[in-house]
């Protein structure tokens, strides 16, 4: 009996290597353990094999159910016993287990990356896997909608958070049978050790100052402390929202924002000389050099564009709020690179799906992205010192940036 079993499956493997369905081998091997394994299952349900008379026999068998089953090995028809009474479902097929895991997180992490869901199909079908349809790819990145809501929620410990950045990006929706424009609003802070965090996100209806006013409310709440300056545009709901819920902390100017806007007070074929002529304000050592050189650039704007010069003097508190801290942080208040970077991965991401089906589908996206990138924060390198922040939060207290000699212990419990 042992001789025939092994020759039976020796036959069947050289049957398949010397046929053109050799690539089909790993899959018909797995389909026939399986099978196997769920014979033996029933036998011992049914007290009894198959075609066995016996008077132990508690139970018979019905014929068989197909079910499709996706594995590494590709998609699988097996062929599921069917009981007289009661149901059975084997242990291989519990939910999520083994590859249907594997497949979720390959799903879910191409969803992340920005992969339409017509794409995802593709990329299922190279698996080995029959494929997959828009809405079985929607269903599965559902998983990701704990993980999200856990990060979103978490509780914000690692302050103070010295500097926060502010910042929305607009989306298209579907609500209530058309598509609508919504605001995907970015928190983001410099914690105690000197890392960069992805603090909150959500989604406004419209960027008014009642929804910053919850957003921040909601951050606070969480434990968002010790913040010296927010950087932000000039958006007057988000100004006044700030000065509600962080009074205290100073405002400065998005600088890309304002070149932005100052730049269309300016003729095109000028604004290249303009815009270079800007930069040098920043390119200052001291506060005190940094205030010289933006009277002189106003006075050499005041002649030839009158509205740029006026722009920067109406903006010149918010522009050079920045100078009252340290040195060492000046490019990471104002330049925005890093807000930038993450607001163009943030965007990339998004195209793929252009209009989404409901807010939940963007929080979803949006969140797991974020979450992404806070955790390549984590592990990168300090963007700031934490002695310099200490230094940083002494403008709370002192309206002027200490000396590090002049930081008394009690300002330095004050601070963090």
């Amino acid at each position: 009996m042992e001789v025939t079993n092994t020759m039976g499956a020796a036959a069947f493997v050289r049957k398949y290597l010397e046929s053109d369905a050799g690539s089909e081998l790993l899959a018909e091997m797995v389909k026939m353990a399986a099978e196997l394994l769920m014979d033996a299952e029933v036998d011992v349900l049914c007290n009894a094999g198959y075609g066995e008379r016996t008077e132990d026999r508690v139970n018979s068998r019905n014929g068989h159910r197909e079910r499709r089953w996706d594995t590494r090995a590709g998609t699988i028809n097996l062929e599921i016993p069917k009981l007289r009474k009661g149901s059975y479902l084997s242990s291989l097929l519990e939910p999520r287990r083994r590859a249907e895991q594997a497949l979720v997180s390959v799903v879910c992490q191409a969803y992340v990356e920005g992969v339409s869901t017509r794409r995802v199909d593709d990329l299922v079908k190279s698996m080995g896997i029959d494929g997959m349809s828009k809405s079985q790819v929607s269903e599965l990145a559902k998983n990701l909608d704990a993980k999200v809501a856990e990060f979103r929620s978490r509780p914000l410990d690692a302050g103070p958070y010295t500097y926060v950045w502010l910042d929305a990006l607009f989306h298209k929706v579907r609500e209530g049978g058309r598509v609508v424009s919504v605001a995907t609003v970015i928190a983001t802070g410099v914690n105690a050790d000197g890392h960069r965090e992805v603090l909150g996100v959500d989604v406004f209806t419209t960027e008014d100052g009642a929804g910053w006013m919850v957003f921040l409310w909601g951050l606070v709440a969480r434990g968002l402390s010790g913040v010296a300056l927010v950087i932000s545009d000039a958006h007057e709901g988000l100004k006044n929202a700030i000065a509600s819920v962080l009074p205290g902390a100073c405002w400065q100017r998005c600088r890309t924002h304002a070149m932005r806007n100052l730049l269309t007070r300016v003729p095109k074929a000028a604004q290249a000389m303009v815009a270079t002529l800007v930069r040098t304000i920043f390119a200052q050592s001291d506060a005190t050099q940094v205030r010289a050189q933006f009277a002189r650039v106003v006075d050499q704007l005041e002649d030839q564009f009158p509205a740029a010069a006026e722009f920067l003097t109406d903006a010149e508190a918010d522009l050079l709020a920045f100078a009252t801290f340290p040195v060492e942080h000046w490019r990471q208040i104002w330049s925005n690179n890093t807000q930038e970077r993450l607001n163009k991965e943030l965007r990339r991401r998004t195209d793929v799906v252009g209009i989404f089906p409901n807010r939940a589908a963007l929080i979803r996206l949006a969140g797991a992205v974020l979450a992404e990138q806070h955790d390549e924060w984590a592990v990168a390198r300090r963007s700031m010192s934490t002695e310099s922040l200490t230094k940083a939060r002494m403008h709370l207290i002192t309206g002027e940036v200490a000396g590090a000699e002049e930081v008394t212990t009690a300002q330095l419990d004050v601070a963090s």
